[in-house]
């Protein structure tokens, strides 16, 4: 065995050796000693840290704002003082108005300017008189004063009999003006002490008032800005600090006297509107564009300002809200709170919502097409069916719906509706085209009818639309139902319903989701009276929503925050009262949930005869005549003739759109249950046709079992 070297140490590690050895120990050496940190090190992190401090930053703050308020508050105490004795303001006037294009206010201002002077001039040459007429008047008062006095006291020396008391009146005035020099005496020395401390104390009332400080020493809550007031300074300021070259330097040739651009600020709603008139050079398309950089200057949200063009030229509309306004909910519907509320389609207006100024936005339906698109989720179909609620209570109205997205949002109509088909599969599509093209066929037969003739509205509704356009199937003629062919049948339909309908109140409801040119043809946004638009992701949507003149009038879907304005619509449409001069008016409309709706569509039906709803159009079957009419019937005891024709041809055009009153009577008495009369009109018993039906089964079933036998 060869020889060993071994080391003992506090910590060893072996080392590997050659095989018959002992494994040697190497020497790991302990690091050294941290070294002490110096006194001056640890002093100086620690000041480090105490100078750091938020509350020794606040302290400094504390200390630098109120110093600078006393700053602040001399310099607007000199301000004001230079203002009130020279023409300054007047000279910043005429500038502003000169900047603003506005030479006749211009002139106005020079007038008061020359009248100023005029004024000043002779209180001054009055000053350089005053001395020799104060002189004058004291010397002659002083000697009447004194023979007064002389006066009184012969008076009390005669009448006390002491000669003494003639200069009485005189020492008496002398002794008082020793009082009065004695008092002053007294306090001057206090007043020549307390008297700076009392003008600094004047200054820093004025300054933090004004909050005569630079941003960074207000208090937090100042200088965030939040819930900032805004005033014609405030409005200045942030058009100033816009980036609009020519716009800054017409404010700064302006002085302080920029306001000179703002009309007065009006409280609208939960905030305030302002219109400003822009200098000459700015258009008002530069501020439009520049949306968000305002908003941020005024310390609000972009989502929080809306700029619009009025009536008057070269000028843009501020509408500003409160912080945080926007995101609190608007009131119930009317439609929830007043359970007695009726519609009028003629002449009245439906309770969509409110408008940013607090006001109610009604909204007019007579004869008008309606298209509501925006992205998925964000209220559209509440929207429309707060419309179409409201309208059902006018028992007049007829409805033809087709919901394409098939998840109970429209089945409370299910009993007031004639049409209602729900579901989102291709089979739906054409149950939904049929519906429209059946709408087109009442169309045509009221066009035919004499001039004059009023017809009750008949409203074809169809939600998620853009499931019609997509649509790839044909039909056995190789038609497409989607599209925007000339071919294509749904597409067709609507533009047919477009063109003509309004004259006989047969009117087009869409509901589209994230429009193209694709899934929303132009013709088609383009045939609707009534536009809207919820949050949209590009202004190229915004103007396939709205059109172009809406959205260059300001109107801006696409700046609405998703998920967070559900329900707020930007609205051009001729049946809504729009601010004049603007081409659009956003609306934040009510939100009736389904239990709400279906208690509305109670009351509807409560003001309707038995409506059947039909929820599948059968087409090319052969048609049972007296089964379809006991179908349309439903509930009711009784139905007019002119009403179950219509039915009959809402149930299939092609079977009874041609159908008269002579058609129906044959049927109903060839089964033995002709019509009667009623009041002076003929209608139909559900009780006869019923009694007809059960004969006729009776019958079918004896000659079967007589063939059988």
């Amino acid at each position: 065995m060869s020889g060993t070297v071994i080391s003992l140490h506090k910590t060893p590690e072996p080392v590997p050796g050659p095989a018959g050895t002992v494994t040697a120990l190497t020497v790991v050496p302990d690091p050294p000693p941290a070294l002490p940190v110096p006194l001056w090190v640890r002093s100086g992190r620690a000041v480090r840290a105490a100078v750091t401090h938020e509350n020794t930053r606040s302290a400094a703050r504390l200390l630098a704002r109120h110093s600078l308020y006393v700053a602040g508050g001399a310099r607007i105490v000199a301000k004001r003082t230079w203002d009130g004795r020279t023409a300054a303001r007047y000279e910043r006037m005429l500038r502003a108005a000169e900047a603003a294009g506005n030479y006749e206010v211009a002139a106005e201002w020079e007038e008061r300017g020359q009248r100023y002077r005029e004024a000043r001039h002779r209180r001054r040459m009055d000053l350089l008189r005053s001395p020799v007429d104060a002189a004058k008047g004291a010397a002659v008062g002083t000697g009447m004063g004194v023979g007064t006095l002389v006066a009184l006291g012969v008076v009390l020396a005669i009448a006390n009999k002491d000669a003494t008391d003639v200069v009485t009146p005189l020492m008496a005035v002398i002794e008082f003006i020793r009082l009065l020099i004695v008092i002053v005496q007294v306090v001057w020395g206090p007043l020549i002490s307390l008297g700076p401390f009392l003008a600094l104390l004047a200054l820093w009332a004025v300054g933090s008032k004004q909050q005569a400080a630079p941003a960074w020493a207000l208090p937090a809550a100042v200088r965030s800005g939040e819930g900032e007031p805004i005033t014609p300074s405030v409005v200045v300021k942030a058009l100033r600090d816009l980036g609009v070259p020519a716009l800054r330097n017409a404010i700064k040739e302006m002085g302080d006297a920029g306001a000179a651009m703002l009309g007065p600020i009006r409280i609208a709603g939960c905030g305030v509107e302002v219109d400003v008139t822009l200098p000459s050079g700015v258009s008002t398309n530069e501020v439009q564009g520049k949306r968000r950089k305002l908003a941020e200057n005024l310390t609000r949200h972009e989502h929080e300002v809306f700029i619009t063009i009025p009536q008057a030229a070269r000028t843009v509309r501020l509408w500003i809200a409160d912080s945080g306004a926007l995101d609190e909910p608007i009131g119930p519907s009317p439609l929830v709170t007043d359970e007695t509320m009726t519609a009028d389609y003629a002449k009245g207006r439906a309770p969509w919502g409110q408008d940013l100024r607090g006001d109610a936005a009604l909204l007019s339906l007579y004869q008008r097409h309606l298209l509501i698109t925006g992205l998925s989720n964000q209220g559209k179909t509440v929207a429309l069916r707060s419309l179409a609620l409201w309208l059902a209570l006018d028992k007049s109205v007829q409805f033809l719906m087709g919901d394409l997205k098939g998840v109970g949002d429209w089945a409370m109509f299910d009993g007031l509706a004639r049409v209602l088909i729900q579901g989102p599969t291709d089979e739906h599509v054409i149950q939904v085209t049929e519906m429209v093209e059946g709408a087109v066929d009442e169309m045509n037969r009221r066009l035919m009818a004499p001039p004059g003739t009023v017809f009750p509205a008949l409203i074809v509704l169809v939600d998620e639309a853009q499931v019609a356009f997509m649509c790839p199937l044909k039909d056995d003629e190789g038609r497409y139902y989607g599209g925007s062919k000339a071919t294509s049948r749904y597409f067709m339909a609507v533009r047919k319903i477009h063109n003509q309908g309004r004259a006989v109140n047969v009117l087009m409801w869409q509901g589209t989701q994230d429009p193209t040119d694709q899934n929303l043809p132009k013709l088609v946004r383009e045939g609707a009276h009534t536009r809207a638009s919820l949050a949209l992701g590009t202004e190229s949507q915004a103007r396939m929503a709205l059109g172009d003149k809406a959205v260059d009038g300001g109107a801006a879907p696409n700046l609405l925050r998703p998920g967070l304005d559900q329900g707020t619509l930007v609205v051009a449409s001729s049946g809504i009262e729009i601010p004049k001069g603007q081409s659009s008016i956003t609306v934040r409309t009510h939100y009736v949930d389904d239990d709400a709706a279906k208690a509305i569509i109670d009351r509807a039906k409560a003001l309707r005869d038995g409506v059947t709803t039909l929820t599948v159009i059968d087409c090319g079957a052969e048609r049972d005549p007296l089964a379809d009419i006991s179908s349309v019937l439903g509930d009711a005891s009784r139905v007019l003739t002119a009403d179950v024709l219509k039915r009959l041809t809402a149930l299939h055009s092609d079977a009874y759109g041609d159908w008269t009153p002579g058609d129906l009577k044959r049927v109903l008495e060839d089964a033995g249950a002709e019509p009667y009369k009623s009041d002076g009109r003929m209608v139909v018993a559900r009780e006869r046709v019923t009694r007809a039906l059960a004969n006729r089964a009776n019958r079918d079933t004896a000659g079967s079992a007589s063939t059988a036998e």
